[in-house]
């Protein structure tokens, strides 16, 4: 008996006492989880309860029979894609067409070999639990790919932002090399405080604030004051 077997739940419906008694023992002995029902009735309100891995269904039952019975459960979301296998000692094949446009996935028929029985369960289980996988799968890429269109948006409003702040940085850029704004200035010597509080020369400031050259010369005033003797000569 696996682990994976002994987690595993099926309901089997048969209005047949030894039937029913037959497939419990059978199901038991292989390790599965068995609930039995013995009318269609019985089983609908089991699944909704607690809904089986498996549904083990009996075509002919009294009041409400197997087709019946797999109709209302495929109807259901909740019990939709319970794999229901059906039961019967019939052979014709529009009985097996029946079945499955009711909703079946396959059909074991009476009297019951236990090897088949167990193939056909096995079968039906691997495959509900891969169609389960691929929902879960579905899922958790659908999540991740939510996840990555909001980390890429998140990205986009950051690449935004930085946009914003560069383009105010190379603003301001341009005004300090500009020279725009106010700029404190000594009355007397006319240097220039820097956001340290300490003084600068002008001509430094200017230098190191601005993209401007220098080309030295004296103008008329200062030529007379410190240098009236060039005047003199001429």
């Amino acid at each position: 008996m696996s682990d994976n077997t002994a987690k595993q739940s099926i309901l089997i419906v048969d209005d047949t006492l030894a039937n029913l008694q037959l497939l419990v023992e059978m199901l038991n002995d292989l390790g599965y989880k068995v609930q039995p029902a013995k009318s269609g009735k019985m089983a609908l309100k089991a699944v909704e309860t607690a809904p089986p891995d498996l549904i083990l269904l009996d075509v002919n039952m009294p009041e409400m029979d197997g087709y019946e019975v797999c109709r209302r459960l495929k109807a259901n979301e909740k019990t939709s894609e319970i794999p229901v296998i059906y039961l019967s000692a019939m052979y014709e094949t529009k009985d097996k067409v029946k079945a499955f446009e009711a909703g079946g996935v396959d059909y074991i028929t009476k009297p019951f070999e236990i090897k088949e029985v167990q193939a056909r369960i096995t079968t039906h289980l691997n495959i509900s639990q891969q169609k389960r996988q691929l929902v879960e799968q579905k899922l958790l890429l659908t999540e991740q790919k939510q996840q990555i269109e909001k980390n890429y948006g998140s990205l986009k409003e950051l690449e935004r932002n930085l946009q914003i702040r560069n383009d105010e940085l190379e603003a301001a850029i341009n005004r300090i090399k500009r020279l725009e704004g106010v700029i404190p200035i000594c009355a007397y010597c006319k240097k220039i405080r820097e956001e340290d509080r300490s003084w600068q020369q002008l001509e430094q400031y200017i230098s190191e604030h601005s993209e401007a050259l220098f080309s030295h010369g004296i103008c008329p005033e200062c030529l007379k004051k410190h240098f009236p003797e060039m005047l003199l000569t001429k």
